[in-house]
């Protein structure tokens, strides 16, 4: 067993690593030219916000001072929930990589014709003398003499025995006759300078830019890199504004027709902790008052640390109001907060704990159990103890944090199960997992004769962000089928 658990310890590390160097690869190796300080930079940011989030991480689950977890815990989780939105980024810029290295290959192309083109309409015509001056055309030893115009001649007119060795393209001038001049000069002066060699000339090189592949690598890199940015922003700034109301009808077989209409304020996964404070529990429970619900049922993972540290946090919890009470059941996160300490603690702030328990409202049985993570403990659910001796002709509802305790739920006859744990997934396309590991991730299902609730949860756990998956306190409004 502990090598089965080193050897998947391994290959997680192993899968980790490559990602991060395949983002490193992408946003800063293959966007520079060589080594330097922007690729040292790259693998400090890198190598500096994985150790920030391991330290995160590290620090709640010990119980390390407090202040601490608060330093660590903003750049360290959500540098988790920005380095997977890079990961993906950059799989989803290879795609588009090739597309746009071929569109702007075709560009390129066109833009090369259009400028051959036009070269060749502008061409200037070569004057006839001097096109037939290499081919066999009239010349000095003829005691021909056509002046022919040569407009990079500089000064005065060149005569055909200068024109033909810069038709024919040789720096030598022809053969000239032995007695006479053919163009009026003394016989020994010098052949005029050929303009052949200054047209050759090469031009003074351009300065040189980026090459189209570096292009294309920062033009996908910087877009990565933004749409990551903006995602975990957004999807940040949708939990610290705080959850929204969602509100769901479900009928009820037994439920009489006195109770049609009866509001449950269902809260779940708040995850008060070192992010989430006290703020964010008044704008849980301002929300919540504002419904002005006939009961409040929160249904796990209230909050992540001690009682001794979070206990402001939790302060504002005293002024939830509801006409029939407020009740809680423990998360997986309680037990590893503490259990016990904050089972008392929210009764001493005046919600009622269900551990294994149940409780009679005027119009239906309310029970709630304990989370499956309190078996560790000897405080597991006991769904005999919660539901046994209940009367099965009243309509019954259960609080559940987890989803997956549905099938007892089945067993013992409830008619409604308010649970939530998913998170809704909170991280897209972490609702890809969630969904494989609770049997509804979000949302009302059915399963036989009971219906199943699952709140995608009002807080978050890790990252403060959450993508897909929008936070929300549901108001279940129960409908009599009597009525």
């Amino acid at each position: 067993m502990v090598i089965v658990f080193v050897l998947v310890a391994v290959l997680v590390l192993a899968v980790v690593v490559t990602a991060n160097w395949y983002v490193w690869r992408r946003l800063f190796r293959d966007t520079t030219g060589g080594p330097g300080l922007v690729r040292r930079a790259g693998a400090v940011l890198i190598a500096g916000g994985w150790a920030l989030a391991i330290g995160a991480l590290v620090a709640e689950r010990s119980g390390a001072p407090f202040r601490l977890q608060q330093v660590l815990a903003w750049p360290g989780f959500l540098w988790l929930a920005l380095s997977i939105y890079l990961l993906l980024a950059v799989v989803a810029g290879d795609i588009v990589r090739p597309l746009l290295r071929r569109f702007l290959e075709h560009r390129a192309r066109r833009t090369e014709q259009r400028n051959g083109s036009g070269a060749a309409a502008t061409a200037v015509p070569v004057p006839a003398s001097v096109s037939r001056a290499g081919g066999g055309g009239p010349t000095a030893a003829d005691g021909a003499s056509p002046a022919v115009s040569q407009p990079d001649a500089g000064v005065g007119a060149s005569t055909a025995e200068t024109a033909a060795p810069q038709a024919n393209g040789s720096g030598a001038a022809p053969p000239r006759p032995a007695t006479g001049d053919t163009d009026g000069a003394p016989a020994s002066a010098a052949p005029a300078p050929a303009t052949g060699d200054a047209e050759r000339a090469p031009a003074p090189a351009a300065p040189a830019g980026p090459t189209r592949r570096l292009f294309v690598s920062r033009v996908v890199a910087g877009a990565a890199a933004a749409a990551a940015v903006g995602t975990v922003g957004y999807g940040t700034y949708g939990v610290l504004r705080g959850p929204q109301v969602k509100r769901v009808t479900v009928p009820l077989a037994k439920l009489p027709r006195a109770a049609h209409g009866y509001r449950i304020a269902v809260v779940s996964d708040v995850h008060l902790g070192p992010v989430l404070g006290r703020g964010f529990a008044q704008k849980v429970v301002d929300t919540i008052n504002g419904t002005q619900p006939d009961l409040i049922a929160v249904v796990g993972d209230l909050v992540d640390g001690s009682v001794k540290d979070l206990g402001p946090a939790a302060a504002p919890l005293a002024r939830l109001r509801a006409r029939h009470g407020s009740y809680f059941v423990t998360g997986n996160h309680e037990y590893f907060s503490g259990a016990e300490q904050w089972v008392e603690e929210v009764r001493r702030l005046g919600i009622d704990p269900l551990e294994n328990a149940r409780r009679e409202m005027p119009y239906f049985d309310l029970a709630g159990v304990n989370d499956i993570a309190g078996e560790d403990e000897g405080q597991g659910p006991d769904f005999a103890k919660a539901l046994g001796d209940r009367d099965t002709a009243r309509a019954c509802v259960l609080l559940a944090h987890q989803p997956v305790q549905i099938h007892d739920a089945v067993e013992h006859g409830v008619d409604l199960q308010l649970s939530g744990h998913t998170h809704g997934g909170q991280l897209w396309p972490g609702n890809l997992i969630a969904a494989g590991a609770n049997p509804t991730l979000a949302g009302l299902d059915r399963y036989g004769d009971t219906q199943l609730y699952v709140s995608r949860g009002a807080g978050a756990w890790g990252p403060p962000t959450r993508v897909g998956a929008p936070s929300d306190i549901t108001v279940i409004e129960l409908a009599s089928k009597q009525a």
